[in-house]
């Protein structure tokens, strides 16, 4: 088998196609959510904490010299990122909730109890001649 026929079975199996699509569509999904965290969480956060932007937080280690830039830590940015973080984990944790409730639901469903099969039929044949001996 050649090297092109092994990577074509390697690639087109439903694995690896199931797992492209599911990255493309996170990637879809964190720029929603980067848009909701950024747009519409953040806003009425900065506002509550004095309309600190938290993106501009940083720590000047060294200040800018000429066309040297400054060198900072810029803090706010890792708190930006754990706030988004913290979004998306509660709205994957949601949504799967939801289709966890809504499985249940499904399965909870009045289910008609399973036929006799067919041992079970010929013991109760068995049983109702014994009774009526």
């Amino acid at each position: 088998m050649s090297m092109m026929q092994e990577f074509k079975n390697f690639a087109m199996r439903g694995n690896v196609v199931d797992m492209a699509v599911g990255i493309i569509l996170g990637a879809a999904f964190g720029k929603i959510v980067a848009s909701f965290v950024g747009d519409v969480i953040m806003p009425p956060i900065g506002l509550l904490i004095g309309g600190v932007d938290f993106t501009n937080l940083v720590i000047t280690i060294k200040g800018a010299v000429g066309e040297t830039a400054a060198v900072t830590i810029n803090y706010g940015k890792f708190i930006q990122n754990v706030f988004d973080f913290l979004i998306v984990a509660f709205a994957i944790f949601m949504a799967i909730k939801a289709m966890n409730t809504l499985k249940k639901k499904e399965t909870e469903a009045p289910a008609q109890p399973p036929a006799p099969t067919k041992e079970e039929m010929l013991l109760t044949e068995i049983r109702d001649i014994l009774q009526q001996k």
